[in-house]
């Protein structure tokens, strides 16, 4: 199952639930990431994706607690490039409350990737999440202005360069950056 989406430059492209045949082509796609987009999806210095990272990053998705979504955008000839994964993951012991990251490959930032991700992400998040609550680099102006798009937002700082955030979600039937 998938979802068509068109970026902001009107290039079209495929938003589909990560699967474990996609193990090797996010840890092939994160080799190519550079070393300021890797620390801000880590918050840390990560040089490579380790078996065990891919382990929780691709199978312990779930499509119920820890939902996963790639992107990838069609070129004139249908032919795809994978650009951009989102993922929410429910905290076991906060069940309205999810961790959120969202990763674009360096060449396709600023461009709707992430919006596109967010939006189908947000429709298709765990049941009953109302609120994120995430760490993000405090240099990091593109995630904080993300997620302040997607509800009431509140920052606090959290050490070094990071900063805790807390977004109050819109219900799952209103858009992103909309309130009802």
């Amino acid at each position: 199952m998938f979802t068509e989406a068109v970026l902001a430059d009107g290039r079209r492209a495929l938003i589909w639930p990560l699967r474990a045949d996609d193990r090797e082509a996010l840890r092939e796609g994160y080799e190519h990431l550079s070393a300021r987009t890797r620390n801000h999806r880590f918050l840390t210095g990560v040089p490579h994706l380790t078996d065990f990272m891919l382990d929780h990053l691709v199978d312990d998705v779930d499509g119920v607690d820890h939902v996963a979504l790639a992107l990838v955008v069609l070129d004139d000839d249908n032919v795809g490039t994978p650009v951009g994964v989102a993922r929410m993951i429910r905290y076991e012991d906060r069940r309205t409350e999810a961790d959120l990251a969202v990763t674009v490959v360096d060449d396709w930032q600023g461009r709707g990737v992430a919006t596109a991700l967010l939006a189908e992400l947000l429709r298709v998040r765990p049941v009953g999440v109302t609120r994120i609550v995430t760490t993000v680099a405090a240099d990091n102006a593109a995630s904080l202005a993300m997620v302040r798009r997607l509800g009431e937002t509140t920052t606090t700082p959290a050490g070094p360069n990071r900063l805790d955030v807390v977004v109050d979600l819109a219900p799952p039937d209103a858009g992103i950056g909309e309130t009802t």
